[in-house]
Parts: C-alpha cells; sequence; structure tokens
C-alpha cells in the first residue's frame, strides 16, 4: 500500500474524532479499532481508508495486528494512538472506591486495558505511541495482572515499554491550547530510543508536546464560551417547547413547566445554579436555605426537588456547586462529558438562553471540523448516543497540534513550536507519575 502520510494505528477509536486532528497533522491511520461499531461506523465515515476492527481489544488485538501487516508489512507505524475507557478513573463516577485501593481499581476490568496498548505496542513496535486519559490514569491503584503487586495503571504501561522508548508525561488543560473548555487530561508520550528525533529534542529542551497558546506566558488567552458560541453562531433555542428546541444536531431537550421555571428563574451570565434561586417564584418570598417549598404559601420552590418515598418534597441529593447550573458566559466551558443533556450534571445550562448546549455546540467546544461527518447517527441512535461520542472524543484541535509536533520529531521538519521541558505541565505529570509509583512500591513491600 502507497501513501504520502505517516501510518498510523488507533485504539479505543471511539468516532475517530482525535484520529482525524492527527490524520490532518500528516497521520494516515491503517486501522482504527474500536468496541461499539455504531460508534466505529462514524470514524469510518470521516477516515474512510482505515480498517475497521469492531469489538473488545482484549480479544480482537491480534486482528490490529494482522490487518496493518497485511497493509504495510514490516513497517512500523510511526503512530499508535491510544485513548483507553476513563469511566474507572475518573472522579465524575460514583462506586470506582479508592484510588488507592489496588482490588477496588482492578474490579473495573477497564482499568487494566492498557495491557492491550502494550500487546500492540509489543508486536508492531510504533516509533511513537501515545495514550490518553484522565489526569487519574496517573495515579489509580490497581493489580498487577502478573504478580498482584499494587500498581498504578500508567506505571504498568510504562514498565512494560520502558527498555525501548522514551517516556514523557502530559498534565494539562486543553483550555491552554485553545480548546474552549476547561478539559483537564493525562498524556503519555513513548519514542523509541533509536528515534533520531528524541535526543534532539530534548537537547533544546523540548518535549514531544505543543507548547501552549492560549496562555499569558505566550501572550494568548483561553477562549471563552461567549466567543465560542458566537464564532459557532448557530442560532438561539429555548427548552420550553419543541418549536423552539430546534432540530437536527442543532437541538434541545423539552423540559415541563417546572423545570424551565426553576432554570429561568437562574439570573442570565452569572454562572449560578437553581440552589441559588432564592425566592419563591408564585409569592415572591424570600426562600430560607436548604428548603423545598415556600413557607409563605406553600409553592415548590424553583430549586431542584423531588418527592420522597412518603410524597414530602426535598431537595435533591447533588453537587450543589455545579448541577443545574449555569457555565459562565466568559470563562471556557465547564468540561463537555457523556452527560451533556442532563442539568444535574457538572455545569450543563445554557450562561444566558433557558437551555443545555446542544450536540453541534458541545462538539464545536471540543473542536470537532464544521464537516465532520455524523451520518445517520442522531436519526437511528438519538441524541443521548451522539452526545456520548461527543464527550469521550479527544479534542482534534489539540491532536492536531500534537500530531504537527510529532510529525517534526519523525520528520526533523518542526511544524509548531514543542513544549518546554521545564514547563509545569510536564514536571507536574513527571512528579505525579513518580510519587505514584513509589506509593504503589511502598505498599507492595509492606
Amino acid at each position: 500500500m502507497s501513501s504520502s502520510g505517516l501510518p498510523a494505528v488507533s485504539l479505543f477509536s471511539n468516532c475517530g474524532a482525535g484520529d482525524l486532528g492527527y490524520s490532518r497533522a500528516g497521520f494516515e491511520f491503517d486501522v482504527m479499532a474500536e468496541l461499539d461499531p455504531r460508534r466505529l461506523s462514524i470514524a469510518s465515515l470521516n477516515l474512510p481508508d482505515a480498517a475497521t476492527v469492531p469489538g473488545d481489544l482484549r480479544e480482537t488485538w491480534p486482528q490490529v495486528v494482522e490487518q496493518y501487516q497485511e497493509r504495510r508489512g514490516v513497517t512500523p507505524p510511526a503512530l499508535l494512538a491510544a485513548c483507553p475507557p476513563c469511566q474507572g478513573m475518573s472522579s465524575a463516577r460514583s462506586g470506582r472506591g479508592r484510588g488507592n485501593d489496588p482490588d477496588a481499581g482492578s474490579r473495573d476490568g477497564r482499568n487494566l486495558l492498557v495491557g492491550v496498548v502494550a500487546k500492540v505496542t509489543h508486536a508492531l513496535v510504533p516509533r511513537i505511541v501515545v495514550v490518553e486519559n484522565v489526569p487519574a490514569f496517573l495515579t489509580r491503584v490497581v493489580r498487577h495482572p502478573r504478580t498482584g503487586t499494587p500498581i498504578s495503571a500508567a506505571a504498568l504501561l510504562v514498565r512494560s515499554l520502558r527498555q525501548r522508548y522514551y517516556l514523557t508525561p502530559l498534565i494539562t488543560d486543553l483550555a491552554d491550547h485553545g480548546v474552549p473548555q476547561t478539559r483537564r487530561r493525562a498524556f503519555l508520550c513513548f519514542v523509541r530510543r533509536d528515534e533520531a528525533g528524541a535526543p534532539a529534542l530534548a537537547a533544546r529542551g523540548r518535549a514531544p508536546f505543543p507548547r501552549p497558546t492560549h496562555v499569558p506566558e505566550y501572550g494568548g488567552e483561553q477562549t471563552t464560551l461567549r466567543q465560542a458560541l458566537k464564532e459557532l453562531n448557530a442560532g438561539l433555542l429555548d427548552a420550553a417547547s419543541a418549536e423552539s428546541a430546534g432540530t437536527g444536531m442543532h437541538a434541545v431537550p423539552v423540559w415541563d413547566a417546572e423545570r424551565y421555571a426553576m432554570v429561568a428563574a437562574i439570573a442570565k451570565n452569572s454562572g449560578a445554579g437553581a440552589w441559588q434561586n432564592d425566592n419563591c417564584i408564585r409569592c415572591g418570598e424570600p426562600a430560607p436555605d436548604h428548603a423545598a417549598t415556600c413557607a409563605a404559601c406553600g409553592a415548590r420552590l424553583a430549586r431542584p426537588v423531588v418527592e420522597d418515598r412518603t410524597g414530602a418534597l426535598r431537595l435533591v441529593r447533588g453537587f450543589r456547586s455545579s448541577s443545574y447550573t449555569r457555565m459562565y458566559p466568559d470563562r471556557p466551558a465547564a468540561t463537555v462529558t457523556t452527560a451533556s443533556g442532563h442539568i444535574g450534571s457538572d455545569r450543563t445550562v445554557h450562561p444566558w438562553e433557558n437551555r443545555v448546549l446542544s450536540p453541534l455546540e458541545c462538539a464545536h467546544v471540543q473542536t470537532f471540523p464544521s464537516d465532520f461527518a455524523w451520518g445517520n447517527a442522531l436519526e437511528d441512535w438519538g441524541s443521548t448516543n451522539v452526545r456520548a461520542m461527543i464527550g469521550e472524543a479527544v479534542p482534534p484541535g489539540f491532536t492536531q497540534a500534537h500530531g504537527e509536533v510529532l510529525t517534526g520529531v519523525l520528520t526533523g521538519k518542526s511544524r509548531r513550536p514543542a513544549i518546554s521541558l521545564s514547563d509545569q505541565r510536564v514536571r507536574r505529570a513527571a512528579t505525579t507519575l513518580a510519587r505514584a509509583a513509589a506509593a504503589a512500591q511502598a505498599r507492595s513491600d509492606r
């Protein structure tokens, strides 16, 4: 197979958005692998030249290797990009157990999927391996699948690859790189030790990640949600009725009268939540803290209220600092998650309109290109599934920038400034990873 692009393989591809960013930087994906065939079909729409391997990678990873070798023979991939599921790591997930409990960590098998990354790496020996996850990936303790000793999920992968690869970790807020949302993520970048570009980059005091562009030290500012929505200019929506809630990708859930009144009572552009709706919307009397009904007229307050088992009204038990809360207009958006359509999640309410963000707006905040192809996903699988794909994507705006640094490492032709090795984002990640490894070793020695 002849190609002008640098050959690449993707594991845990989701809908292919992150891979699309790398492809726009010069990588050509030969194989994409994803558990959900529906997601993989969307990835294939946007990267149609790649072979696809659906199914559980713990079983299908040999097919990934076979498909790649059928195309490229013994030529190693220039890039292996892997984004294992973060659900077992994320602090937003209840029931995951304490982060330093190896038994709790190992109960969720997704926390051990780094083993698949290691197997494919050993089989194909890619020139660069990039792994993305939430920052807890660096510290979440599991049991080593062979020895049973405690070890962080990231350290498990590092140990497997360290003889052949240099490692540079990163913890960064993607808002510092132009993504218009707060999105803290951890990356591990492994570069093969026989790659001349790796020591050359280090000799210049640089690491294989893009320099943050939207920070004061480099003369930039983070992109605000107001700026992002103005740029998209998708049009006004309102959750009061089906007629005003939009259509297609630019549509939002319709709320009942009580939910709508609750959100409408939150001051526009305030960044406040319904928990702070302090006056009864029926009689106007002040409402005491933690009350669900008005003491003066008995009406249900415009707060997150539900009925308990006895039929009495009470406040929802939730995160009162960020649920049922408007986003700040003049800051980056809150992290776009799989729950972007639910107002009980973390800051999902539009800053000044009475609704949540539409899937189109969420995709834009995630830096999906405007021509990203969704096929019939919305009609066939519904808004919830589309929102999940968007929320779990690696923003392609960042992966394109990262890819431009990586192509410079591989070709010697730099297209984008690389981050300094002394940058706090690199040093913090290295320190976090080292401390997690030391803590796990100490627990193992007891």
